[in-house]
């Protein structure tokens, strides 16, 4: 019980500190700021073999090469600006994690923003169609009635009516009188061979 709960807790600090191990203790430098600036600088750099990964992180030998020159640069006594520029004119600007906000850059920054404008007019776009449609699907019109379907309507609407007063007055007084119901006509009888 104790070996597997030594085990696990070996096994947590070991996957913590995997990104620290990149870095192998004969590339720290001895002075801690510019160890700091170095480490600083590493972490804005891409592994141009791993891709999405620092150079700081990268366990590759061209990333351990980058962060040997970083700290190379730094320690001739170049600034932080001086390195990076340094490492564009050598790898281009995409060893940079972070690409510079430059006019050839435009289009990558701009990207984003452009999309989810674009995104949110066509959800605009698409409710209020959707609004459109469910207001002409509500607003079914039929068509004008001529005067006689008028005034048919208009009697069938009063004969209704008196239907359903007479029917409660004959509830109400307790009355077996049935309300008047309109008497279907009788369908003509078919003529049978003689």
């Amino acid at each position: 019980m104790i070996q597997r709960l030594f085990l696990a807790l070996l096994l947590c600090v070991s996957l913590l500190t995997a990104p620290a191990l990149a870095v192998a203790p004969d590339e720290v430098l001895d002075d801690p700021v510019l160890e700091g600036r170095a480490r600083a600088l590493s972490a804005g750099l891409r592994c141009m073999v791993c891709q999405n990964q620092s150079i700081d992180d990268s366990d590759a030998p061209l990333a351990k090469d980058l962060r040997v020159l970083v700290r190379e640069r730094l320690v001739a006594g170049d600034s932080d600006e001086q390195v990076i520029d340094y490492l564009v004119s050598r790898y281009g600007e995409f060893v940079l994690l972070k690409p510079r906000f430059a006019w050839h850059t435009i289009v990558l920054w701009a990207a984003g923003p452009v999309a989810l404008i674009a995104g949110l007019i066509a959800i605009v776009a698409a409710l209020r169609k959707r609004a459109r449609n469910r207001a002409v699907a509500n607003d079914v019109s039929a068509p004008k009635l001529t005067a006689e379907e008028e005034r048919r309507l208009q009697r069938t609407k009063r004969e209704e009516a008196t239907a359903k007063r007479s029917a409660a007055l004959a509830t109400r007084s307790g009355s077996p009188r049935a309300s008047p119901q309109p008497q279907p006509e009788p369908e003509p009888q078919p003529e049978r061979p003689k």
